[in-house]
């Protein structure tokens, strides 16, 4: 049976953003427990690299990156947003949790081209789809699934790339990267309204963003007919050369931050 790849890093859990905060390190250590509880010996977990500046600015100027590097505490916490959203916050481990996530999709794209192994889920945090290109919001500072994107397109010219995500928030940040961009299709489920604001179904990019916006209290069994009709269909006529899924697990029936009611099972169907 074909091997799946899981990559992380301890670095990830020392990230910190301070009491009652909703990115925590428990969401991640939730997800590691259940995937050693598997006993699989079809699962292979690995250490996430830290990602290269010259990688990572693909997507973002090493200016910006310079700029929230700088704004790291020695102790401490220091937000990075402005009024109202002042929840993004850097602490003195942030550095290199940032640098594992984005490394783990950057190993990840290797191992898809050059290994046998083509299932490989990133446990990682921070997460990444609000970054936008020169702006650090939504818990986000470098976008994960962009710079995996353009990396694949750089190292080994892939031409035609898919984004799929199922967060229950819209992810700007990747939108914003590929608006204009018709070698990358972005699909989006999201509960709208909701954070950030964006995902409408009128944002349409060059014809490759495709935003299928929900209502709150959608079932998991909807949630699923709507990702088929208004993305996976759009996906498949675009027919992508690589399926990049910008996973969130936050439409969950039973987190706080939103209303969608999913099921786990709703989620192994989803992948």
């Amino acid at each position: 049976m074909e091997k799946i790849i899981v990559y992380t890093h301890l670095d990830c859990l020392a990230k910190d953003n301070g009491p009652n905060h909703p990115e925590r390190k428990e969401r991640l250590e939730t997800v590691l427990e259940s995937v050693k509880e598997l006993d699989s010996p079809d699962i292979v977990i690995k250490e996430a690299p830290l990602a290269s500046p010259d990688t990572i600015n693909l997507v973002h100027p090493q200016s910006h990156i310079d700029t929230i590097f700088s704004m790291i505490p020695n102790t401490g916490l220091v937000g990075v947003e402005k009024e109202p959203y002042a929840d993004t916050f850097l602490c003195e481990h942030s550095k290199d949790a940032i640098l594992r996530s984005c490394g783990a999709g950057i190993a990840a794209a290797d191992d898809v081209i050059k290994g046998s192994e083509k299932r490989i889920f990133c446990a990682v945090r921070p997460p990444g789809h609000h970054a936008e290109t020169v702006r650090a919001n939504g818990f986000c500072f470098v976008n994960n699934v962009a710079v995996t994107a353009r990396y694949l397109q750089s190292k080994y010219e892939i031409n035609k790339i898919a984004i799929i995500d199922f967060d229950v928030h819209h992810g700007n940040g990747t939108q914003e990267i590929f608006f204009q961009d018709e070698t990358v299709a972005y699909g989006s489920i999201h509960e709208f309204p909701l954070f950030p604001g964006t995902g409408s179904e009128q944002e349409k990019g060059m014809g490759n963003i495709f935003n299928a916006p929900i209502l709150a209290g959608t079932e998991g069994k909807d949630f699923i007919k709507i990702l088929e009709n208004k993305i996976l269909n759009n996906i498949d006529k675009f027919r992508p050369e690589i399926i990049l899924i910008s996973a969130g697990f936050d439409a969950h029936k039973r987190d706080p931050l939103a209303n969608i009611n999913l099921e786990s099972k709703d989620y192994y169907d989803l992948t």
